[in-house]
């Protein structure tokens, strides 16, 4: 029989090996014996799994105050063989396989794999996996925690008792694993980890738990790993020439339920959708869709990196919306989260009781704005973790794109942070290596894996190369955000126009650095929130004028190289600032400027999709060319955007005046016929209808602004023209 000791310590939740006494085992004697922890149990006997024949009634034995071990030896058998334990409760009685069976979850490829920190897909391991053993249905768990001295499986399948479901550990990789016959889909759990030193943590929710309760409550629930999803079949629109015109979303808050509460995912697939479509765009960008706790971080600070939140449904629904999206010619982009994770007790922070997907030092780990801390990212399987979760989210459940938020913040150590309160890297420097390292690793292995899909960066500062690839030195994303245009632009906007002559070059600095990248012009969220006010708002001018310049701004950025991102709202000029909590303004659309703003964005998208100059040659100088980039005085703009065969061409004139220029001559590059294809001072969009009509306009061998051919303009006030040419 077992020694007093050992059953103390497994009552007591502290054995550190109870796979060695649990379950059948054979004695030196060659008596076979099964042993069960069943807390608040009456009695406990053996059965024949094949033929249900009770085989034996286990001895409950209590030892100086504990309960709860029961433990016999088996009649005239020697060898191992399969059985189940009939439980007698104050309750009933109940029938199970016995967890304490079953050998083995992980493979030893698994093992050696998640040892070394090399397994692509650790998510097809680590987690909750119904799956079958021995002809047995169940859950095989398995979470990594390499510091702790015992870490048991609770939930709402055994009373969320830690001594019930204690777990086996594999040395080798320091991942703890067990499988429980009959826990199905929808059974809530979570780990319970004690430490080195003996002290119980907060029950944590599982790393790699692919569904989870929904706020306030924070359980893991058991669901099914997605199959892998089929490609995308929609076109390759993520190429550098193809048009991409983004629609960036908050869920949430884009049009809210008439009774409250959130958007289901069919909801969002029969509304969101066709609306975006409608509007022209070829992207949706959602931010963070991860499980966060914190409504207001927008999911920025997420705490189930594999498990789609439970706002908007179970996870079935996200890839059934995904489905929805691509079936209406729509690529989604989601925002993705490894610059950092909040410090909540039932997630990543210290998860086996000591420093395990962070720096131990806070001057590493620890994000001073946010509160927040930081992934070790030099740590391979916190790499893995992370480089993982990247693939699931395009082959589980096929989206096409990641926007990777705060990468300024991983790349440099001394980000946001006074001088000692950052820790040099091994040269002396301030770059975070082992971040910049992580980030090619994750564009390489994305780009290996799935070519088609895209990743974009939201980098502020100047460091080199981020959308190059990594063997020329770059950091591997296929995109940047162009944080700089958007500030200058803005700034801009604000401005006077009588004061506009002295901040000319705010518009067209741009273009010094706009082939240094691939830029995507970013009119994002983070422009209209913490007191910054909406896009319209911003604008300068009287109640009219505001519009005008609004629609002006949209013209300017449609026709400057490099892809486009608009939030939610500024396509029907939102007056308001924006908030997480309710919907947008959609009673604005009744008034005509609003309305206009709109058909405004639609037809700027239509324009921009169907001509190849607007898209095909965003990221090299043979797709610009400047006409007027100097006349401050008047403060007009044009250029010509070309195809790849220069055999399409765009003029862009902009005026930001509210002065109507009439004679304005501009000189363009080629001869041939020029048609106003786009004006937004159109009454169609809420302007004074001030133009040069829909008759074509020949190319006038006049010079102008150094060139042999010009054009007799009427440029109307705070206004842009597009005019497409034929030759």
């Amino acid at each position: 029989m077992l020694d007093s000791a050992e059953i103390i310590a497994l009552c007591r939740a502290q054995h550190g090996d109870p796979y060695a006494v649990l379950g059948m085992h054979t004695d030196a004697d060659g008596k076979l014996w099964v042993r069960s922890l069943q807390p608040g149990a009456r009695s406990v006997a053996v059965l024949e799994a094949k033929t249900g024949r009770q085989l034996a009634v286990l001895e409950h034995r209590q030892i100086e105050g504990v309960e709860g071990f029961f433990e016999g030896f088996i009649p005239r058998r020697r060898n191992s063989f399969p059985y189940r334990l009939r439980i007698e409760w104050e309750s009933g009685v109940q029938e199970t396989d016995d967890p304490y069976r079953f050998w083995t979850v992980l493979g030893e490829m698994d093992v050696w794999l998640l040892a070394e920190g090399s397994h692509l897909r650790p998510f097809e391991r680590l987690g909750a996996h119904l799956c079958e053993i021995d002809g047995v249905a169940g859950t095989a768990f398995a979470v990594w925690a390499p510091d702790a001295e015992r870490v048991s499986v609770v939930g709402d399948f055994n009373t969320w008792d830690g001594r019930r479901h204690p777990m086996r550990l594999r040395r080798e990789c320091g991942v703890w694993e067990i499988f429980l016959p009959g826990v199905g889909a929808g059974a809530c759990y979570k780990f319970e980890i004690r430490t080195r030193g003996g002290h119980l943590l907060p029950l944590k929710a599982d790393p790699y738990g692919f569904q989870a309760e929904m706020r306030p409550s924070t359980a893991s629930i058991v669901c099914p790993l997605p199959a892998p999803v089929e490609p995308s079949t929609i076109p390759a629109g993520d190429q550098l020439d193809a048009p991409m015109s983004i629609y960036e979303v908050h869920l949430s808050s884009w049009r809210r339920p008439e009774g409250g509460g959130y958007p289901d995912w069919q909801h969002l697939a029969e509304t969101l959708v066709p609306y975006v479509v409608e509007l022209g765009f070829t992207h949706l960008e959602l931010l963070p869709i991860t499980e966060h706790p914190f409504d207001g971080s927008w999911g920025y600070q997420p705490l189930g990196l594999y498990a789609p939140t439970a706002r908007y449904g179970a996870p079935a629904g996200f890839r059934d919306f995904v489905r929805a999206c691509h079936a209406a010619g729509l690529r989604v982009i989601v925002d993705w989260v490894p610059a950092h994770f909040p410090t909540d007790e039932h997630g990543l922070a210290r998860f086996d009781g000591n420093a395990l997907y962070e720096h131990a030092d806070p001057r590493e780990g620890m994000h001073q704005d946010w509160g927040t801390y930081i992934y070790n990212y030099g740590r391979r399987e916190v790499s893995n973790y992370l480089i993982g979760n990247a693939l699931f989210w395009i082959e589980r459940y096929g989206v096409d794109g990641l926007r990777v938020d705060a990468v300024a913040s991983m790349l440099y150590r001394d980000y946001s942070r006074s001088e000692g309160q950052w820790i040099p890297n091994v040269f002396g420097g301030r770059e975070n290596l082992e971040a910049v390292a992580f980030v090619r690793r994750v564009n390489e292995v994305l780009g290996q894996e799935h070519p088609g899909a895209s990743t974009h960066a939201e980098e502020s500062t100047a460091w080199p190369m981020v959308s190059r690839p990594p063997k020329m030195g770059g950091l591997g994303f296929h995109y940047k955000w162009n944080m700089g245009w958007m500030h200058d632009v803005l700034d801009y906007m604000t401005k006077d126009p009588v004061h506009r002559k002295y901040h000319h070059n705010q518009l067209s600095f741009g273009m010094m650095y706009a082939f240094t990248e691939n830029f995507v012009l970013p009119l994002s969220h983070d422009e209209v929130v913490h007191g910054k006010g909406s896009l319209l708002s911003k604008m300068a001018g009287d109640y009219w004028q505001k519009f005008a310049n609004l629609r002006a701004l949209y013209a300017y950025m449609w026709a400057h190289p490099g892809k486009k991102l608009l939030f939610m709202g500024g396509e029907i000029g939102q007056w308001s600032e924006w908030n997480h909590d309710v919907s947008l303004d959609w009673s604005l659309l009744e008034f005509p400027l609003h309305a206009g703003v709109q058909h405004l964005i639609r037809d700027l998208n239509e324009l921009y999709r169907n001509n190849p100059a607007l898209h095909q040659v965003d990221f090299e100088p043979a797709g610009f060319e400047w006409v007027a980039a100097d006349d401050a005085e008047t403060s007009v703009f044009a250029f010509v955007r070309w195809s790849r065969d220069r055999s399409r061409a765009i003029l862009y004139v902009g005026n930001f005046t509210p002065v109507v220029r009439e004679g304005y001559r501009i000189g363009v590059p080629m001869p041939g016929i020029f048609r106003e294809r786009l004006n937004t001072d159109s009454h169609h969009y809420g302007g004074s209808n001030v133009g040069n009509g829909a008759e074509p306009l020949a190319a006038e061998q006049v010079s102008a602004h150094g060139r042999e051919w010009s054009l007799n303009l009427t440029l109307p006030p705070l206004a842009a023209l597009y005019f497409e040419w034929s030759a």
